[in-house]
Parts: structure tokens; C-alpha cells; sequence
């Protein structure tokens, strides 16, 4: 459901990340995001790679995700996949990451401010 394009989701692309998320309301989980990380077999082919790719992306998710708080009502599911042919440092995870977390981050907030007012 994340992925289909019935308009509930959004997508962005911060090299060499894409990312996909929706607001998932319904969900009754105390953490107001959730994620997951996709290195395709196709990018990087040896194991040890997708490996390593996947726990810089949860690193720099770990320690950045405090600085960009949602709305405090918000539950968000979220897709990061891994899109770059080779391994990249750290630094450029980190940086894709923050530039993502901070569109979602405004994103889910003006979606709840207007929510608000129309009540």
C-alpha cells in the first residue's frame, strides 16, 4: 500500500536515496515513524555491501532523526531505498538522509496544521 499511486503517498529522491511515505493513521504503535531499507540485489551485488549500505542508512537515520520532529499526532511509514551502483561514504548517506527526514518533516507538519484548522 505504501508503494501504489493513489495519491496518500509521497515520494522524493536525495541521491542515493529514494524515499516513500504516507501518513498512516490507523496504526496504534508508540513510534510516530516507521521504516524500512531496501538495497537491491541489482545495485550492489555482493551481500557484504547491501549489508554495509543498510547500516549507514540506519545510523544516519538513528542520529538524525530527533532534529526533525513531526506533528504530534502523526504515525508515518517509511521506505528508504538504496538507488547508487557502488558504495558510498557515509557522509553522503547522511546527508540524503537529513535532506529527506526535513521534507517530511515539513511536509507531515502542514498537512496536520491544516487538518487543525479545519476542525
Amino acid at each position: 500500500m505504501l508503494f501504489q499511486p493513489n495519491g496518500t503517498s509521497q515520494a522524493m529522491l536525495a541521491y542515493p536515496l529514494r524515499a516513500v511515505w504516507r501518513q498512516n493513521d490507523g496504526r496504534y504503535c508508540d513510534a510516530k515513524m516507521q521504516f524500512l531499507i531496501s538495497v537491491p540485489k541489482k545495485r550492489l551485488h555482493h551481500a557484504v555491501d547491501r549489508v554495509t549500505m543498510r547500516r549507514r542508512i540506519r545510523e544516519a537515520y538513528r542520529l538524525n532523526h530527533h532534529n526533525y520532529p513531526l506533528a504530534e499526532n502523526s504515525r508515518t511509514d517509511v521506505a528508504f531505498i538504496y538507488i547508487a551502483n557502488t558504495l558510498l561514504p557515509y557522509k553522503s548517506i547522511e546527508k540524503a538522509i537529513k535532506k529527506i527526514l526535513k521534507n517530511i518533516s515539513e511536509n507531515t507538519n502542514c498537512i496536520n496544521s491544516n487538518d487543525e484548522k479545519t476542525i
